[in-house]
């Protein structure tokens, strides 16, 4: 574990084709922002495995996540180069005290990603 960054969490949002732009995906990503900050996380970060994505990088938008950067072609996906974008938001306030004297957050993890590839 790497305790210098044990207050920021990365986010992942996935939701089945079906169901892609009904809405789902801004609830769950809003109710895992709202989980993580009562948590006491102070930042957290998505990591978009193609600059393509552009609904990925709307929804995260739309919930405060601002762009910091773009690796360009470093991922090989479907057969062509992807760039992978780098999007953050704090959770809170800054000046807000150490939860738990200085303790890590609890890991969060959905049972399913353990077994995912």
């Amino acid at each position: 574990q790497r305790s210098a960054y044990r207050y920021t969490v990365e986010d992942s949002i996935y939701v089945a084709p079906f169901v892609v732009r009904r809405g789902i995906g801004g609830v769950l990503l809003s109710a895992l922002i709202e989980r993580c900050t009562a948590l006491g996380y102070r930042q957290m970060i998505a990591v978009i495995g193609d600059s393509a994505n552009q609904g990925s990088i709307a929804l995260h938008r739309a919930n405060g996540f601002g762009q910091e950067g773009v690796l360009r072609g470093v991922g090989l996906k479907f057969g062509r180069w992807v760039d992978v974008v780098i999007m953050h938001r704090t959770l809170g306030g800054d000046d807000r005290p150490l939860p738990d004297g200085g303790k890590a957050p609890p890991l969060l993890s959905s049972p399913r990603s353990k077994d995912s590839p």
